[in-house]
């Protein structure tokens, strides 16, 4: 039995060099980049398909055979014969114009304790509706929620990849892309939700990195903190998460010990106040002898190695996937040839194992959030409480100058500030029990996935233990 182990990157925060070239760079240069990377990587390509067995999630898992995938499967094997027979097995799959689906109701309902909540999926490389549709039920199944979907629809493996290549090197938002930030805006600023759920997969991390990009150049930060994004074998060159403020940044590079015990403090307001790093805030003098109203919406205290715009981003992949080696796992890893190189931000689980391949629902799903049978009825009922990945214990991954603090210090990434248990502040990776933040690892020694994945709190409908600052207290769904 192939047992994995995880290895675990904390955001990075800069430092010495090694990537020396970024998606701002002339687009001819990237492009020279992608294909130097794509045959160096070649040999990964067989575990977009591999292991075909066994297919934990059934009939949702990609290759299994079922009629259903077997059509699927032919048109993926059609696109490598013949430009005209691709296209005509495509008009197959696409359907028409929708862009737009929703998870069947049977594997979630809507429930009035997630109403404030919106999940939204975008998909990866040659997925047709029939597919797309299998992702989202196994989505609304694992985190009991319904999910919808945005069709990154496909033409075919070979012009998705060239269609990848275009948009990653010449940042051009395709159609699907336009309509994903148009609906992800329209969710971030509709007052009865407090959090937008971003999951993408492959191609869809780089279609869901523009939206972000977009997304953080028009809207207010309190609005961004309702925002959290969670990719799977991402095939993006970059992921932007800045700082609020330059303060944090600074000290999560020079000195991260600091960074966690460092409170800064947003007040959204119509008069300015000034930040300080202790975390206090002065407030403008009076005018006319009457104090500035104020029309805050709410307080929010960060350490300052957590002060990011977008609370929450999360990378998963698999050392054996090709999207996944092609794109977050070199880019997020690799140490950057200067400070204006951008980054690739956001926690990273890497589930190093040869079992790992590229299909959604079969190897990241099946793998990282197996589902759980009825004993009697042999029916999906959920994600399983217990599986191997996230009972794995963690290895934190080093790159280049440890010392130098390239990324943060682990202790950071799990441990830290005393605010741990007590809910004043929590450091830059929270650590979880069953929803709540712990102070440690339960067995005194070793942190196991489960107790850094946020995204595993949202299991068969739980719920991570924080509120949500535009949520008033006892009204789901309303803003102060």
């Amino acid at each position: 039995m192939d047992r994995a182990r995880t290895i675990f990157f904390g955001y990075q925060v800069g430092g010495c060099s090694t990537i020396n070239y970024s998606y701002t760079d002339s687009p001819w240069r990237l492009f020279a980049w992608d294909i130097y990377h794509f045959f160096r990587l070649v040999w990964s390509l067989p575990w977009m398909v591999i292991p075909i067995r066994p297919q934990d999630s059934g009939a949702f898992s990609e290759l299994a055979p079922t009629p259903e995938n077997i059509r699927c499967l032919a048109v993926v094997v059609g696109t490598t014969v013949f430009v005209a027979v691709n296209r005509a097995f495509c008009l197959l799959l696409n359907k028409g114009c929708t862009r737009l689906y929703t998870s069947d109701m049977k594997y979630a309902m809507p429930l009035p304790e997630h109403a404030h909540e919106e999940w939204i999926f975008v998909n990866g490389m040659a997925v047709g509706e029939h597919w797309l549709q299998n992702n989202l039920n196994r989505l609304a199944l694992t985190f009991g929620r319904p999910v919808i979907g945005i069709h990154n629809k496909t033409n075919g493996i070979v012009f998705d990849i060239i269609e990848c290549l275009v948009q990653r090197n010449l940042n051009y938002a395709t159609c699907d892309t336009r309509a994903c930030y148009r609906i992800v805006k329209q969710k971030l600023y509709d007052p009865k939700l407090s959090k937008v759920i971003l999951i993408l997969h492959s191609q869809g991390g780089v279609e869901g990195g523009l939206v972000v990009d977009w997304i953080l150049q028009e809207l207010p930060l309190d609005l961004l903190s309702k925002l959290e994004v969670y990719t799977f074998g991402n095939a993006a060159n970059h992921f932007n998460n800045p700082h609020r403020h330059a303060v944090s940044q600074q000290l999560a590079q020079l000195n991260p010990t600091r960074a966690i015990e460092t409170v800064t403090r947003t007040i959204p307001q119509s008069s300015p106040v000034s930040t300080t790093t202790s975390g206090e805030s002065s407030r403008p003098p009076y005018r006319d002898g009457r104090r500035h109203s104020l029309t805050s919406i709410s307080t929010k205290t960060h350490p300052a190695v957590q002060d990011r715009a977008i609370s929450h981003v999360e990378h998963y992949a698999h050392t054996t996937d090709f999207a996944a080696l092609w794109g977050v796992l070199h880019f997020a890893t690799s140490p950057l040839a200067s400070q204006t190189v951008p980054r690739f931000i956001g926690r990273l689980f890497i589930r190093a194992s040869n079992s790992g391949g590229h299909q959604f629902c079969q190897h990241y799903l099946d793998g990282m959030f197996p589902l759980e049978r009825n004993p009697e009825t042999g029916e999906f009922v959920g994600a399983a409480e217990d599986n191997e990945f996230m009972e794995s214990a963690v290895h934190v991954g080093v790159e280049g100058d440890a010392s130098r603090h390239v990324r943060e210090a682990f202790d950071i990434s799990w441990r830290g500030s005393n605010g741990f248990g007590s809910g004043v502040v929590v450091g830059d990776v929270d650590v979880h029990q069953d929803g709540d933040q712990v102070s440690r690892p339960l067995d005194g020694s070793v942190v196991r996935v489960k107790y850094l994945s946020r995204l595993w709190q949202y299991r068969n409908g739980r719920v991570p233990h924080d509120v949500s600052p535009l949520l008033t207290s006892g009204q789901l769904g309303s803003m102060r």
